[in-house]
């Protein structure tokens, strides 16, 4: 919410139109119509933009429907001329979904002075990306730089939702100290599940950006970029590390507790039903017919009843001693 109210308005409503056109030189600006060597940003594409992209641009048809596939894994292919690059980036749902931090595809789709990306959600990453540009004010070298410019905004931005997520573990962790409930432990549990896309996605995008550095024309610019980007990964793939190491133990520590708190509870109803048992069995005792001294006593039950209590109090002074009460 906070980077949205930071963007311009006309960014916002032309994000709107799903499809933008930008002059990526010396300052990033939006364009009414499509110019060679200018950027084309797609927005969860309606059927009319993949047709204008499938017709007019004639890039391979099944491009479009990897990019949309949400679980296509980060890689490179080359189809005709065409180059084709998707890229792992984070994203959030809804927060109480069974997984509120994802990552989704953004496809880059590039052919001699065509330049697409393509993303079927709508990302706070993409957004920023726009009007960091913008304040930067010096656009983008070539398509080379722009790819790899995206690679480290997408390395930034986990490390900004990890943040997000580390909040959402401390706050667990306090509910949890003042009494384990399931909605808390479910809410570790969905967090654990975010940490899994996104270490799997961060991995997916180094191994990416490592095969690029030897595919596309690398510059002395590039190549101190290129090493910006390692370096955002690699904090970002560890501190994932790190946090999904430390939600894994704090949620295996609940579990113990849990657990003590069942065998103790377990031992206590034990405990109580064996100092309720004995009254019972010596009850039953003298009610068997069988001579026993006390059957013509005037004081044999009231006799039964004291045997029983001191034999139940003896019983429980004995349990609590071993700390078994």
């Amino acid at each position: 919410m906070q980077l949205a109210i930071s963007i311009p308005i006309f960014i916002l409503w032309r994000l709107a139109t799903m499809k933008t056109f930008w002059n990526i030189d010396n300052n990033l600006k939006a364009i009414n119509e499509w110019q060679p060597n200018c950027w084309i940003q797609v927005t969860c594409p309606t059927d009319e933009d993949q047709r204008l992209l499938e017709d007019e641009f004639k890039i391979p048809d099944y491009f479009l429907s990897d990019i949309s596939d949400t679980d296509e894994r980060a890689r490179y292919e080359y189809d005709d001329g065409w180059m084709l690059i998707i890229l792992r980036i984070p994203y959030v749902k809804e927060i109480r979904s069974r997984t509120p931090y994802t990552t989704v595809p953004l496809g880059i789709i590039h052919k001699r002075d065509v330049t697409i990306t393509v993303c079927y959600y709508e990302t706070n990453m993409m957004i920023d990306f726009v009007s960091f540009q913008q304040k930067r004010g010096e656009g983008f070298t070539d398509y080379v730089d722009m790819i790899f410019r995206l690679f480290l905004s997408s390395a930034v931005w986990y490390l900004k939702r990890l943040k997000q997520i580390n909040s959402l573990i401390e706050k667990a962790k306090r509910n949890l100290d003042h009494g384990v409930n399931n909605e808390s432990l479910i809410g570790l549990s969905r967090l654990q599940d975010s940490l899994t896309y996104f270490i799997t996605s961060i991995r997916g995008n180094e191994n990416l950006l490592s095969k690029l550095k030897f595919k596309l024309q690398v510059d002395e610019l590039d190549a101190d970029l290129i090493e910006d980007v390692n370096i955002e990964m690699t904090q970002a793939r560890e501190t994932t590390s790190i946090y999904s190491d430390i939600l894994e133990s704090t949620m295996d520590t609940y579990s113990s507790i849990i657990n003590n708190n069942m065998n103790t509870t377990m031992r206590t109803l034990t405990s109580i039903s064996i100092v309720m048992m004995l009254p019972t069995l010596i009850s039953s005792f003298f009610g068997m017919n069988l001579l026993n001294g006390m059957e013509n006593n005037p004081f044999g039950f009231g006799i039964a009843i004291l045997i029983s209590v001191v034999v139940s109090a003896l019983s429980w002074g004995f349990l609590r001693y071993k700390r078994l009460l």
